[in-house]
């Protein structure tokens, strides 16, 4: 797992994107080659593509960034090989709409129809090729890091509640250590024990990490043994940081305050960045240019939908920074009397919301109005979505931490929002808050683009829409 501006990222998802972007750079040489190829003057007529190496990178960049759109590089894709070739057909819709314009707007960069129909025709088989062999190889023993747990109560139940999830990031919990003396809770067949020294069982079982979920380290704290593996190369962790790295979020059962004071994280998103502002006024200025079209024709529907009768937008109130109060706009969705009998969440086929509500709460086109709350400053375009005070009021007494979120401007979009679908309950109100938390500790511009992309998947695919 590597770690690349705060934000945890599989090695073997990091390799992929490597190995993909060299792909993609490739396939305008092999088609400027398979396009010259009985050319008498092969080496004359690829001089005329000059300078080709910029060419393909613009190629290469704009496909892979097309693919990173639609979560062919997200860590939770687990999708089956239908699946994957569906995002890649439409990352290359993408990506050859996006170079068709630049053509148009650079001509300097034109490739030529030959060339880049070649090119594209070598990518689109050339990353298939290169998926299918990463899946096969994706879940060998080369590729996975060998874990071993040392406790076997409340804290090790909820690393064994992630094996499955685990084995799909290239982890594989080996076995749990009863290590505290206190109750078991974990499988009596997957617990090892310490015949000689904790070294020797690490080296027996090619021990690649150790996980610190002790329920009571006061009791058998094993410190000389746990030095003697560090110094063998052995990576000690607490059970916070291998869960985060594991999940992508962080685990509330594991959270104590002290994780978040000496954590070297939670500090970035909490502090005045200009960088964030700025970032925040460009992509909203850019998606509002883009979008223009389809927030005027949405207009135009919702007011002929009720015939004038019925306002186009509504303001809610909702809580943001510091729990300030303020004023959401959206697309109106929902009846005008949606919430005649008081707040609640949306359902699944929600019979307050109207024919042209549906589409537009699926498309994700009801949130384009916030884009106004974010130049005003309320929002930001990256951020936990804020919440309605009716709800803050009863989750901040009943799930740990919750605050916490609002030490941040909340957003149109969000970690949380790419990796959880819509919660409708205070569990998934608290799974929410996980992922939420996640993006305050690891926050950096560079994790605002990974979310900003891939949220294109999310609009493209209906994720968690209600």
């Amino acid at each position: 797992m590597l770690r690349i501006f705060g934000h945890y990222i599989p090695t073997s998802i990091v390799l992929l994107m490597f190995i993909e972007l060299v792909v993609l750079f490739a396939s305008v040489y092999a088609g400027a080659y398979a396009r010259f190829f009985d050319s008498e003057h092969l080496v004359a007529d690829i001089k005329l593509l000059e300078p080709l190496d910029v060419k393909a990178g613009f190629f290469a960049v704009i496909m892979w960034l097309s693919m990173t759109a639609v979560g062919l590089h997200a860590r939770n894709n687990v999708d089956d090989f239908s699946g994957i070739m569906i995002r890649i057909f439409l990352s290359f819709m993408i990506g050859l709409g996006a170079i068709l314009t630049s053509f148009y707007i650079y001509p300097d960069i034109f490739l030529g129809r030959g060339v880049f129909a070649f090119a594209l025709f070598i990518a689109f088989f050339g990353v298939l090729i290169t998926r299918t062999i990463f899946q096969k190889l994706d879940n060998h023993k080369a590729f996975k890091r060998r874990l071993l747990v040392l406790g076997a109560g409340k804290k090790a139940q909820l690393v064994e509640d992630q094996i499955n999830f685990a084995a799909k990031r290239g982890y594989e919990i080996v076995g749990f250590v009863d290590i505290d003396q206190n109750a078991i809770l974990i499988d009596s067949a997957k617990i090892l024990e310490i015949e000689s020294t904790l070294l020797d069982l690490c080296m027996d079982h090619e021990i690649d990490e150790m996980v610190l979920a002790m329920d009571d380290r006061r009791v058998g704290f094993p410190l000389n043994g746990l030095l003697e593996c560090k110094m063998k190369g052995v990576v000690i962790r607490d059970i916070l940081d291998s869960l985060e790295r594991v999940t992508g979020h962080i685990e509330l059962s594991a959270l104590h305050p002290s994780a978040v004071i000496f954590s070297d994280g939670f500090t970035n998103a909490v502090s005045v960045s200009y960088a964030k502002r700025l970032f925040d006024i460009f992509a909203s200025m850019l998606i509002l240019i883009v979008a223009s079209p389809v927030i005027i024709l949405t207009m135009v529907a919702i007011w002929l939908s009720s015939f004038g009768r019925d306002p186009i937008f509504y303001r809610q109130i909702r809580l943001g920074l510091c729990d300030a109060p303020f004023g959401v706009i959206k697309f109106r969705s929902m009846k005008t009397d949606a919430e005649k009998d008081g707040a609640q969440f949306a359902q699944k086929n929600d019979s307050r919301v109207t024919a042209i509500g549906s589409f537009i709460r699926k498309t994700r086109i009801d949130e384009l109005p916030q884009l106004f709350n974010v130049f005003k400053g309320d929002m930001s375009f990256i951020g936990p979505r804020p919440e309605r005070p009716q709800f803050v009021l009863g989750f901040e007494q009943s799930i740990p931490h919750y605050s916490l979120r609002h030490t941040v401007k909340p957003g149109i979009t969000g970690w949380a929002q790419i990796c959880y679908p819509y919660g409708e309950t205070e569990e998934d109100t608290k799974n929410k808050l996980q992922y939420d938390l996640y993006y305050i500790k690891n926050y950096s511009l560079f994790l605002d683009m990974t979310i900003l992309f891939q949220t294109v998947q999310v609009v493209l695919f209906g994720q968690g829409a209600r």
